[in-house]
């Protein structure tokens, strides 16, 4: 089977210039919409992070970010429980060639805030109005343009309320600008959104849910998933993790310096290495089938609580409109990269997906590119797609099961902290010299870590 093509540059100048704001308003208490100019691909940066990485401070976080924005990218999703995350992105985006290139308003900060630990979870007003305080430092900007309450299923219902109302008092006073929830089981995310609406009367801007739309469970295209948020009145339903953090992968979940996290079980790691065995018998990696049809079938399976706001073009200093790929409506995704090399391939599959909607037939030409790239997305597609079902059908009992998020028993051990600086009592981020060494788990030789995840 064929390999993506190497796309040629725009017959565009490439020269930078200073890149245009993306439309806000809040005149007269009227908001611009979320789903009018939330971009549909969004760089989500998890992967600077001990998780997924020995020493995330060694990882090129400056060049990632760069070339993502030159690329197109203008969203970045993090969170203070990405380890250094916030720090390392907002280090990135504050270089003299990015403060000059592009100025804040020409790109999106999406954050959260409420989870410090695995087993440490703080909703309360006080720790939301100083975690926001610190992600505000810690990106060197004066506002965020959306903050999620981290994880909800930890939490109570009542908790979430207080941490949204929160979050709103903070969008009055100009700090934040959308709220939203996020977090696993796809149920508890429903309630809570439908809950959230019937004791405010406003609607969440927006939900994110991970690992629920891949190609080992889809569930969050259903009934219990963006059907139940659009009728809950959610403005946008955003899709990350289309590796289910690491698991579809030919070489197995990824260990970092926190060694092996991972929730999936055994058995079910198993039939993934077979669906694997299944891709590579095609001349395939279980990865790239995974990654190109999870954002390629989102762009229209979650267009209903999608946006309008520009793609990015996946080439470089090409900017592209969402009237240049049909106008339509679509779903937005989460990627996490931690190599150049990840990025770069992750750019060619997106441009190649855009590349098949309407009109890019003429958007494809009209910009120098393979006058035949729409055929061959169209032909991609075809092919990702045939093998897809192949893996589903290997996956068996296994597709579409969902882990315990929490584990039966789970205690939030979180001792609230007094005083104005309660949110100082979260232990500092480590340091390079501080990393801790990766422990090795069955298989795990080898392995490698930096690929797209959550």
């Amino acid at each position: 089977m064929a390999s993506t093509p190497t796309e040629q540059p725009s017959s565009t100048s490439t020269f930078p210039s200073r890149q245009k704001p993306i439309p806000y308003s809040a005149a007269n208490g009227t908001r611009t919409p979320l789903s009018s100019i939330l971009p549909p691909l969004i760089f989500g940066t998890a992967t600077f992070n001990h998780q997924f990485n020995n020493d995330p401070f060694a990882l090129d976080t400056v060049g990632l970010v760069t070339s993502a924005l030159t690329h197109g990218i203008r969203a970045f999703d993090t969170s203070p429980y990405y380890g250094p995350s916030e720090q390392l992105l907002g280090d990135a985006l504050a270089t003299p060639f990015v403060r000059e290139t592009f100025p804040r308003a020409s790109y999106m900060l999406l954050t959260k805030v409420g989870r410090i630990k695995s087993d440490e979870f703080d909703y309360s007003a006080a720790w939301v109005r100083q975690s926001v305080q610190r992600s505000l430092e810690r990106l060197h900007t004066d506002y965020l343009d959306l903050v999620y309450c981290h994880d909800i299923e930890f939490v109570s219902l009542a908790e979430v309320l207080e941490a949204v109302t929160a979050l709103r008092e903070l969008r009055a006073e100009g700090k934040i600008r959308y709220v939203g929830i996020c977090g696993y089981p796809l149920d508890v995310l429903g309630d809570a959104a439908e809950m959230l609406l019937r004791e405010t009367g406003e609607p969440v801007d927006a939900v994110q849910s991970y690992a629920h739309f891949n190609l080992q469970n889809q569930t969050l295209g259903g009934p219990r998933g963006i059907e139940r948020f659009r009728a809950a009145g959610v403005g946008v339903t955003t899709n990350a993790s289309c590796l289910g953090m690491g698991l579809l992968r030919r070489e197995g979940v990824p260990v970092g310096g926190m060694g092996d996290w991972h929730p999936a079980p055994r058995a079910l790691r198993t039939a993934v290495h077979a669906a694997s065995d299944f891709c590579d018998s095609h001349s395939e990696k279980l990865e790239v089938i995974a990654i190109r049809w999870a954002l390629e079938t989102w762009v229209s399976a979650g267009a209903s609580c999608g946006s309008r706001g520009d793609p990015a073009s996946g080439l470089p200093w090409k900017h592209e409109s969402n009237s240049e790929v049909g106008g339509a409506a679509l779903g937005v995704s989460v990627i996490g990269v931690s190599h150049p090399a990840e990025l770069d391939k992750t750019m060619l599959v997106w441009r190649s997906i855009l590349d098949g909607l309407e009109g890019g037939e003429e958007t494809a030409v009209q910009a120098g590119r393979w006058y035949r790239a729409w055929e061959w997305s169209r032909s991609r597609r075809a092919a990702v797609r045939i093998l897809a079902e192949g893996v589903e059908e290997i996956l068996g009992e296994w597709f579409g099961y969902s882990w315990d998020s929490p584990e039966k028993g789970f205690v939030n051990k979180h001792k609230p902290v007094q005083g104005k600086n309660a949110v100082d009592g979260e232990p500092s981020l480590l340091t390079p010299a501080a990393s801790p060494e990766s422990k090795p788990v069955d298989g795990g030789e080898g392995v490698e870590k930096g690929i797209p995840l959550r």
